[in-house]
């Protein structure tokens, strides 16, 4: 038996993906750039996967960029809005649970001068919105905020934070990390008040190494790649079309299917959490299945070690991870679940398992099972 239940670090590919991708490589291998046929029918291809993505996201306007990914794109909204006013100590406001892909970009402007605040959570990982109040300023110029936190699952108030900046800071700019949202829960950028939004590929069952960034002003955004003048001035380097047409097929797919796979995948995870809770001394670490994503479950399991946990599951098929894939490999301590109040013990013993298009109930049970058996081996072995 197997059981991948690492979705939130990658997915497998669609089929449809895959084909669209193979055939664009070999029929349709013109630089987008290029005048002739080939190259105006590549453009075409992107023209279109643009258009899907932003049908997805709800845009009515503005532009979508195609990036290497979502790590990418966070740095793009990131830098390509505040660096060119750092000599003027640009204000940026963002929360302590956001990926490194936004919080380290955020360090590199604070090195230079930018006045960066980071808002705390609560005890769920939720946004606390009064701290958020509080750090607004009415010159402040950027506000990030991941939409689903990709450790514990918690869907931030956008919706709220979007209202509280347009009383104080309306000229600010809102940026969304919607990389672990995008497919999974919907998003309209024009209901939300949403300026800037990060998606990519591979997290929604599309390629690696594509991702995207939505923009609704285009102008106020400076490149932080020069070169060929591709993507509108904004993102030089000839376009990755197999990959941006996988995107576009990954994306359509998604969405057109996003609430009954919604709910489908919130089933699982219900029969997860309760199989989950048939371990003496489990916790699960965030919040209620309304204001959570379906697809995330994040659980500490005491006297189990993460790591040590982790690779006894995969002996045994069962595919988990202790947070973040993109700093998995560095001893720390998670800053999500820090953020949240967790104890040592708590974050030494947390694992991340999240679900996909290609979970099923009997994936689910086998799973479940082969975790309450390593637990209690490793219980009896160290106690």
């Amino acid at each position: 038996m197997f059981a991948y239940l690492d979705n939130s670090a990658t997915t497998q590919q669609f089929r449809e993906v895959t084909e669209k991708m193979s055939f664009v490589s070999g029929e349709c291998y013109g630089n987008p750039s290029s005048l002739h046929s080939l190259g105006l029918e590549a453009e075409k291809i992107i023209k279109n996967a643009k258009k899907t993505l932003m049908d997805a996201i709800g845009a009515k306007e503005g532009k979508f960029i195609f990036t290497s990914g979502g790590t990418e794109a966070d740095n793009m909204a990131i830098l390509g809005t505040l660096m060119s006013a750092i000599k003027r100590n640009p204000k940026f406001v963002t929360t302590k649970i956001e990926h490194p892909a936004v919080l380290e970009p955020a360090a590199y402007l604070a090195s230079l001068g930018a006045d960066c605040r980071f808002v705390g959570v609560d005890a769920d990982g939720f946004l606390n919105l009064e701290e958020f109040e509080k750090a607004l300023e009415p010159d402040t110029m950027l506000v990030s905020i991941m939409m689903v936190n990709n450790e514990v699952g918690s869907i931030q108030p956008i919706g709220e934070a979007a209202k509280i900046m347009k009383r104080i800071c309306p000229n600010a700019l809102l940026h969304v990390d919607a990389v672990q949202a995008f497919g999974k829960v919907a998003i309209d950028v024009d209901k939300l008040g949403i300026d800037l939004l990060s998606v990519s590929g591979h997290k929604i069952n599309g390629p690696k190494g594509i991702g995207g960034l939505y923009l609704r002003k285009p102008n106020l955004l400076k490149p932080i790649v020069f070169g060929g003048h591709q993507e509108d001035n904004l993102r030089s380097g000839t376009q990755n079309t197999p990959a941006i047409a996988g995107f576009g097929v990954a994306a359509e797919k998604s969405v057109a299917k996003l609430k009954d796979e919604a709910q489908r995948i919130g089933k699982i995870k219900d029969l997860l959490i309760k199989k989950l809770k048939e371990i003496p001394d489990i916790k699960i670490n965030g919040g209620d299945k309304e204001s959570s994503a379906p697809h995330i479950v994040n659980v500490s399991i005491k006297n189990a070690k993460s790591e040590v946990l982790l690779h006894s599951l995969e002996k045994r098929g069962v595919f988990v991870s202790t947070g973040s894939a993109c700093s998995s490999n560095k001893p720390s301590l998670s800053p999500v679940l820090v953020a949240m109040g967790k104890s040592r013990d708590d974050i030494d013993c947390a694992i991340r398992l999240s679900l996909g298009a290609y979970n099923d109930e009997e994936q689910i049970c086998y799973a479940a099972q082969v975790i309450k058996e390593e637990v209690e081996m490793l219980r009896e072995l160290f106690r």
